[in-house]
């Protein structure tokens, strides 16, 4: 029987001042068994690293001292041995197969049923067996790309740059230990679904490929707390979905070089965001929620900012308001909870994107709209010129629910302007 774990191996007569004479936990293979061509010879454990192949045995028939497993659950015990007096711990184990490993130890230190139990011959392991598992994978050519080799599993930092890659393979898809995945410099049209299935997933680059959309699928998946970096610049992006500020996770964001016309009407919800840059797109204005954010660095240099004018609204008012405009706005004023258990699923997307007016009221499609300017350094520390003149302001969309509250706002506006 084998099992591959770390194994660390402690003795337990150095007297080091109350310590125990501490080895190095080391990639393991440890196998019970009897030595090949010893049918009658006792029971041993030997742990062969990838210092010593040829591997260490120790007697386990009436050898074991005790046996702790208190955190098994967590791949974690410790076997105390009588002579020599050393402490196997193991750890980073199988669950079941430790559990499995143990029972079995447990019956050849007894001497039960040595004739059914699952031994293994204790031979020198193989260099695979006792290699530290590869977390690290960078291929920067498409003909370092393998093509008919599986991915590690237990890859934890990814990247395939510059392989042309039209779609993410499937084998990616399947490393649920991933925390930074670089597909930079490919030719990757669309997204799959179950890309938000690598729920430790922090980092994602997705720089100058053919993208022309972000999913709100991934949006709603376990990338929603895991991702913290993301990386859509120089692709070919006009608009990102609503569901795009669920991913409440980030720290930081690049768009550059997009086609982007908008950007999320909710990206306040962002509260973690830190680095925001979309720079050289389309954007004529930012969204109101735009102001809740809090950066360190921003950049929007290179969008088509257009001139602010509050005194020429996009007026969307109905009067009188209809039935739905009403209990919209009482939803949203009132906290109502509301679901797609009791809503359909369009309305409530719509009361998702409810916007608010100055006087802090809710408003759904029946609004006055303007842009004024906003100095950006009231949201980001440091801030990219947004244009070659030395400007830091842009226009950001402003609500009103009412006449009145627009004509209040007109009055306070044209008295500091007067």
């Amino acid at each position: 029987m084998r099992l591959q774990c770390e194994v660390e191996v402690l003795s337990r007569l150095l007297p080091t001042c109350g310590l125990r004479g501490r080895g190095r936990a080391a990639r393991a293979l440890v196998s019970l068994g009897r030595p090949p061509g010893a049918a009658g010879a006792g029971i041993y454990l030997m742990v062969c690293t990838a210092r010593d192949r040829g591997g260490a045995r120790y007697k386990v028939q009436q050898n074991v001292e005790r046996l702790f497993t208190r955190f098994v659950e967590e791949g974690k015990a410790t076997v105390r041995l009588r002579e020599p007096a050393v402490d196997l711990c193991l750890s980073k184990a199988n669950v079941i197969s430790l559990k499995t490993f143990l029972s079995a130890v447990r019956l050849a230190h007894h001497g039960n049923d040595t004739g059914v139990l699952p031994l293994s011959p204790l031979v020198p392991a193989k260099n695979s067996d006792v290699e530290k598992p590869k977390t690290k994978m960078i291929i920067t050519s498409r003909r370092d790309y393998p093509l008919t080799k599986s991915f590690p599993f237990s890859l934890e930092h990814l990247q395939t740059s510059y392989c042309k890659l039209a779609r993410i393979d499937a084998r990616v898809l399947c490393l649920k230990k991933l925390r930074k995945l670089d597909l930079s410099h490919n030719h990757i049209k669309q997204l799959p679904a179950t890309l938000g299935d690598l729920v430790c997933l922090q980092e994602l680059d997705l720089h100058d490929n053919h993208l022309e959309a972000f999913s709100g699928a991934l949006c709603s998946s376990g990338l929603q707390k895991s991702l913290q970096f993301l990386d859509l610049s120089q692709n070919q992006i006009q608009a990102l979905p609503i569901e795009f500020c669920q991913l409440r996770g980030l720290v930081q964001l690049r768009l550059d070089d997009n086609a982007l016309l908008r950007l999320p009407c909710r990206i306040g919800q962002l509260s973690r965001l830190r680095f925001l840059s979309a720079a050289r797109n389309k954007l004529p204005f930012l969204p109101c929620d735009f102001r809740k954010l809090s950066l360190e660095n921003l950049d929007l240099f290179g969008n088509p900012f257009e001139q602010p004018n509050p005194l020429v609204p996009n007026i969307q008012l109905k009067i009188p308001s209809t039935l739905l405009e009403c209990a919209a706005r009482a939803t949203v004023n009132h906290r109502i909870p509301y679901g797609r258990h009791l809503l359909p699923s369009h309305l409530c997307k719509d009361l998702e994107v409810a916007k608010t007016c100055r006087c802090g009221s809710a408003c759904l499609s029946s609004f006055i709209q303007i842009t004024v300017t906003m100095n950006l350094h009231h949201v980001a520390h440091t801030v990219v010129l947004v244009d070659n003149m030395g400007g830091t302001d842009a226009p950001v969309l402003c609500y009103f629910c009412s006449l009145d509250c627009y004509s209040q706002f007109l009055d306070r506006h044209l008295q500091s302007h007067g």
